[in-house]
């Protein structure tokens, strides 16, 4: 529980931090970095029961949805919650690792990094696209069973 509580703490306070660097301000200041901190524990809590890229998906998808919430109750942009909330799951360095073992030759390992860092990417890509995806589709059919439905008479 202790660790989870720091889990919690070290990313908001990362998340909080980069707030500053893309100048956010107003509300989205303390609930964007809230969307990290949870991304990240989320991530946390599955990874001792499911593999990493389904922990990534499951902690993205989480994510989403919370800036999917939140971007209507603020009426602001879900990319200003998606990304600072996506910062504790960015690969750095899976990226990072990746060019040391292609520089330095060694191509089984930096075969490898290769793809578990394009996986990770792409699994956070998938998680947005998911969430995205039936929230956009919700509100069609929402769209257009009012809009079927505005010449009957009320019941």
């Amino acid at each position: 529980m202790l660790e989870m509580l720091y889990a919690f703490g070290t990313s908001f306070i990362a998340c909080f931090a980069f707030c500053f660097i893309l100048n956010v301000r107003d509300r989205i200041l303390f609930f964007a970095p809230l969307g990290g901190a949870l991304c990240w524990v989320v991530y946390e809590f599955l990874l001792p029961f499911a593999p990493m890229m389904v922990c990534y998906f499951s902690a993205t998808v989480a994510l989403s949805i919370y800036a999917e919430l939140l971007a209507r109750l603020l009426k602001t942009p879900v990319t200003s919650f998606l990304l600072i909330g996506l910062l504790p799951l960015v690969p750095g360095g899976g990226i990072y690792y990746t060019m040391e073992y292609a520089l330095s030759g060694e191509f089984t390992a930096f075969l490898s990094k290769l793809l578990e860092t394009i996986s990770i990417a792409g699994c956070l890509a998938l998680g947005v696209l998911v969430v995205s995806t039936v929230v956009r589709f919700g509100r069609l059919v929402k769209k257009h069973a009012k809009k079927d439905c505005s010449h009957l008479p009320p019941a």
